[in-house]
């Protein structure tokens, strides 16, 4: 049953992962690529988020592949409802995936203004390196992400 809960999640089917869900589907059961209904949820529906969340899924599980965090994914694809619904259910912004990358690093890098500036504060360092020593504003810079650039620079300067 972990396939088809993961299947209605990935395709954003809320009606569907309430029905499985609710007929004892294991929120935290894997599907054949090794991940949970969370791992490969349709970020741009919160609700689904949500409804995983509130069934117990884990939160903090990581990839088994890169250690990514779903965090890690929300923040880097900018998925800012999906973010905040995964900080309301305990999301660790200060988990780092086997690059050293936190949450906001992905999210600098990508340019994603509004994941940086709901992430930053979450973030125990904001000015922490990632493995190759880069910290989330020199990404910005990096990868001419402007805004988000100027937003960090401007947040740490008066931090």
């Amino acid at each position: 049953m972990a396939d088809l809960l993961c299947n209605a999640s990935a395709s954003g089917d809320l009606p569907r992962v309430l029905f499985l869900l609710s007929n004892g589907a294991n929120v935290n059961g894997f599907n054949k690529y090794n991940r949970t209904a969370l791992q490969v949820v349709k970020f741009g529906n919160a609700a689904v988020v949500e409804a995983l969340l509130g069934a117990g899924a884990d939160v903090n599980l990581r990839d088994p592949v890169c250690s990514l965090t779903v965090m890690h994914d929300a923040a880097r694809e900018g998925y800012i409802d999906s973010a905040r619904v995964l900080l309301d259910y305990g999301a660790d912004t200060n988990l780092v995936d086997e690059k050293g990358n936190l949450p906001l690093h992905l999210a600098a890098r990508e340019g994603n203004l509004e994941a940086t500036r709901l992430l930053i504060g979450c973030t125990a360092n904001p000015r922490a390196p990632n493995g190759a020593g880069d910290t989330a504003g020199q990404l910005a810079h990096i990868f001419k992400r402007v805004e988000t650039a100027k937003y960090i620079d401007d947040y740490l300067s008066s931090h």
